[in-house]
């Protein structure tokens, strides 16, 4: 090793790559633990080679137009973009520059290569110990001073430089706080820092400083040497280069030149281009788009005009009205204007993502895109059905976290988030096509590590947001900081809603605005009132906002047109006579028993959706929702598998294509209230806040229009009694009642009251849709800061103070939590402005009790442990042999897909060892965080675990059941 380097000298000086600091040492080791033991570690030139070179692939055929235009202009080089090119390959190729230092001692194997000059200072380098990437920002500043960056403008964009390549594992640090100079060795390392700096300066063609890098674009220059970095870092690939190195380095970096197209299709991340079809042959529909769809094909374009800075689309539509197929419509003409490639759809839950998942697939497909890498992303996606068991496994990525002290909190750990990101369930937001929870983007905005990979991951697509109306005031400043990011970086963005008030639409509208450019006190002038229905786009450069014409939103309006019958059924929870609960219930859906027909009960907990279906059960069918009973029940206290079942049974019964069953009642929470395709003849729920009654109320009739069009399935129209869209609230707050107890926080009790009162004003009982739901969602939810304080009773008082105050405290605790406005950011240190190691699950994007898993296993009275209540799949265990507890992910997936969501103050008060996993899972990175109710089996009988005060016991029909 030490002959090759040596000779590799002559032949850098002979290509003028080599000046007065001599050749880069190839005994300074980049990659050692993981690979061939039996040969020398990998060289650090040679990793930081094969990094710049990735980089510059990833510049050319992963980023978008847009975000290639946006790291442009944030170095002063707009029009300049190959300047810009050979900068980001600048910090690529000097990321890992911290590891020529006292990190070369952190590994025996790594460390017995190193010359002798450099293994000289092995003991008093050996003192103290720092991680690689604080080195790096440290010394890359005077590295980069001895390349030409030497003025006053360049040692201000060095600092910035430093920054990202302090920044390369995740997490920015401040460039103030410092490291012993002696981990950074005397004047030999600091000879050898120069030597690899300058051969990846030369071989990059010498890129010169450039005239400012501004904090955004550094942001996204430091995602894409993150993503760089992991690449090239795979196990596979570096074995395979560690076996034979070529002689001289620029032969060694053409070769990683050719070799990055082919590690980037193997992560799944190349891009296609799609085959644009027809609306209705690109989604499957039947029939023309409707007016909403036609004026965002024909007007949005005009709308658009020649901006170059994105802009922010709303559109405002009953549920049913194809919200999505309008977006994926619009998405069509701002990438192409705006230069992104593909793009985000992000849903407000799990199942909702599920559900659109697949429909983005299939449409996918039908434009040729079956090779587009289109992934599910939320924190269970890998247990979708969307993924075989091979899509999940993954080669190692061999990191040095946890090779140093402060690196992480352990070796498994640290390996597994690069892997994670690369294959499975991170990897979605690296994709061309993504759709899953908010949660994931939102992540973007808070001091978690990789928070820059993810913010790369959203600016080169179009990002849309469905159901923007079902997000907490927390969420929603949240979603408000990520639009300022994007605004930044000019994302087109596309916002859906059924119930979305001016207030909170006209606030993310201008935190776009702000991120694009516009101040703050000129917006403060402006409102953005969005039509309803219809759309109204923004431009990000210009701030002129249009919207669909008169014309097309009156004859959406038409089409859509739907009187709803609104009845208040007043009911008492618990008690019995006639306006009990239950008894309320049974008499409205007695027809269905008689003539047949559907029906959609919403309930507001999961005890009581239980309760209600099984009471229901015995009154309607015996049988069971598992034996084809008329009854069934959804909720999300399921296990992750008889959820996604039941919830495919349920759409498919009561979706748009049929087959219509002759009865049934479909029991549920709020889980069906969102995005999923249901059509009911009658929907009864809890009273809600009335935008989400309205939400629900989308489920009842949401079909006809079609239906009285292309026919009904099966040639079965509505039942008799159902003469049209009939929505009932059983309201126990109606005449002088409360709230339910058992409902605890799930609404805010002054949202309830308002909207029992808004209910009972409802002129003749009947809701006008459209016309009459901006109104009606604007007297329950709008931002009216005026409170009749004449209002009978001290109760609505305190409930008003009570709503208003946690208003408050979760916008002023989004604030606190959330990174800076992206106009705002001094240091990127700032993006990491909490202390600690904060990772990706340490800071919530959901406000309320913090949630566990809960794996219901079940024990036998001969000892055994096991998945099923029969006894025939036993507790899977990690191999005793294999590394890091390993697994088979077949295994892991069936242990995962058989979890529960539960709120973990449940557990609070249980024995640890109780609800503790087997020993053999403690060490893997999925199965470790699980909690375990061990249920005992007698005479074949599942006998419930009394936890805390309550019994859990997971029923076969019903779910988990808590008593």
């Amino acid at each position: 090793m030490r002959a090759l380097a040596a000779g590799c000298g002559w032949l850098l000086e002979g290509a003028g790559l080599v000046g007065e600091w001599g050749a880069p040492d190839e005994s300074v080791w980049g990659k050692s633990r993981g690979l061939d033991p039996g040969l020398a570690p990998y060289p650090l030139i040679r990793h930081l080679l094969d990094a710049a070179a990735m980089a510059l692939h990833l510049w050319d055929a992963y980023l978008s137009e847009n975000q290639r235009v946006r790291i442009a202009e944030g170095m002063g080089l707009a029009g300049e973009v190959d300047r810009a090119r050979a900068v980001v390959g600048l910090c690529a190729g000097l990321h890992d520059v911290g590891k020529v230092s006292g990190f070369q001692f952190c590994s025996r194997h790594g460390s017995q290569y190193l010359s002798a000059e450099l293994g000289r200072d092995r003991e008093r380098m050996r003192a103290e110990r720092f991680g690689h990437d604080v080195a790096g920002a440290q010394s890359v500043r005077e590295v980069l001073a001895g390349l030409g960056f030497a003025g006053d403008e360049e040692l201000r964009v060095a600092e910035r430089l430093a920054e990202v390549v302090g920044g390369h594992h995740g997490r920015f640090h401040r460039l103030e706080d410092g490291i012993a100079a002696a981990f950074l060795g005397g004047v030999a390392w600091a000879r050898q820092r120069m030597a690899h700096a300058a051969a990846v300066h030369g071989l990059l063609g010498a890129p010169q400083a450039p005239g400012v890098f501004k904090a955004p674009a550094a942001v996204l220059v430091t995602g894409l040497v993150i993503l760089a970095d992991w690449l090239v870092s795979q196990e596979d690939y570096l074995r395979k280069r560690q076996r034979r190195l070529e002689p001289v380095l620029e032969d060694h970096f053409q070769r990683s030149q050719r070799d990055a197209p082919g590690l980037l299709a193997e992560a799944g991340l190349a891009r296609v281009h799609l085959q644009r079809k027809e609306f209705a042959q690109a989604y499957g529909i039947q029939g023309e788009p409707n007016p909403l769809q036609r004026s965002v094909m024909d007007e949005l374009r005009r709308s658009v005009g020649e901006g170059r800075r994105g802009g922010i689309l709303l559109v405002t539509a009953a549920p049913g009205d194809g919200k999505s197929e309008t977006a994926l419509e619009a998405e069509r003409i701002l990438s192409k204007a705006f230069g992104t490639q593909g793009y985000a759809f992000l849903l407000p839950t799990m199942a909702t993502s599920d559900q659109m998942h697949g429909r983005v697939a299939q449409a996918l497909v039908r434009q040729s895109g079956e090779e587009a890498g289109l992934t599910l992303v939320h924190s269970m996606a890998w247990l979708n059905s969307a993924y075989a068991d091979e899509d999940l496994g993954a080669q190692s990525v061999l990191t040095c976290d946890g090779d140093e002290v402060g690196q992480g909190s352990g070796r498994a750990e640290a390996d597994m988030r690069p892997q994670r990101w690369l294959r499975g369930p991170k990897r979605p937001l690296l994709a061309q096509f993504a759709v899953g929870t908010i949660d994931q983007a939102l992540m973007a905005v808070l001091p978690v590590r990789h928070n820059a990979l993810r913010l790369l991951a959203l600016s080169g697509k179009t990002f849309i947001v469905d159901e923007a109306h079902a997000y907490d005031p927390y969420m929603q400043v949240l979603l408000g900081r990520l639009l300022n990011w994007l605004g930044a970086y000019g994302v087109p963005v596309v916002l859906l809603s059924a119930t979305l008030p001016a207030s909170v639409s006209d606030r993310l509208i201008k935190e776009y605005l702000q991120g694009a450019g516009h101040k703050t006190r000129a917006l403060s002038r402006q409102t953005f009132p969005a039509p309803y229905p219809g759309w109204l786009y923004v431009d990000g450069a210009s701030g002129r906002a249009t919207q669909i014409s008169p014309v097309r939103r009156q004859e959406q309006a038409r089409a859509r047109g739907m009187e709803l019958d609104v009845v208040v059924e007043p009911v008492v929870h618990g008690g019995g006579g006639a306006r009990a609960r239950l008894a309320v219930i049974e008499r409205l859906l007695s027809p269905i028993e008689e003539e047949g027909g559907t029906a959609l009960v919403v309930c507001n907990t999961v005890g009581d959706a239980q309760n209600t279906y099984l009471s229901l059960r015995e009154c309607f069918d015996q049988r069971s929702h598992d034996q084809g009973g008329s009854v069934q029940l959804l909720h999300a206290r399921f296990p992750g598998e008889v959820r996604e079942a039941r919830t495919r049974e349920v759409t498919q019964g009561l979706g748009r294509s049929g087959p219509r069953p002759l009865r049934r009642i479909v029991v549920a929470t709020q889980v069906v209230e969102q995005s999923l395709d249901l059509d009911a003849d009658i929907v009864i729920s809890d009273l809600a806040p009335l935008s989400l009654l309205l939400q629900r109320a989308g489920r009842c009739w949401r079909h006809e229009n079609h239906w009285a069009r292309h026919g009904y399935p099966d040639v079965r129209g509505r039942p008799a009694w159902a003469s049209g869209p009939r929505l009932v609230v059983l309201d126990p707050i109606t005449g002088g009642g409360s709230t339910p107890q058992q409902w605890g926080e799930v609404y805010s009790e002054h949202l309830l009251s308002t909207t029992s009162r808004t209910l009972a004003g409802i002129e003749g009982g009947t809701v006008s849709i459209p016309g009459d739901v901006q109104d009606l969602v604007e007297a329950v939810h709008g931002d009216n800061e005026d409170f009749d304080w004449n209002t009978p009773g001290a109760s609505d008082t305190q409930a008003w103070t009570a709503h208003k105050g946690k208003d408050i405290a979760e916008r002023s605790m989004a604030g606190l939590l959330a990174v800076p406005r992206a106009r705002s950011v001094s240091a990127l240190h700032d993006l990491h402005h909490l202390p600690g190691e904060e990772d990706e699950w340490e800071v919530s994007t959901r406000l309320g009790a913090d949630s566990v898993r809960l794996l219901c296993a079940y024990v036998h009275q001969d000892g055994r442990v096991t998945l099923d209540p029969e006894g025939e799949h036993l507790l899977p265990q990690a191999g005793v042999s294999a590394a890091g507890g390993a697994m088979p992910v077949s295994s892991v997936r069936e242990v995962m897909r058989r979890t529960i969501p539960v709120r973990a103050d449940w557990l609070k008060d249980a024995d640890p060892a109780s609800i503790a996993p087997p020993t053999s899972w403690t060490q893997h990175p999925m199965l470790a965080d699980l909690r375990v109710l061990y249920q005992p089996v007698q005479a074949g009988s599942v006998q419930p675990v009394k936890v805390g005060g309550k019994t859990l016991r997971l029923d076969e029909d019903c779910g988990l059941v808590r008593r």
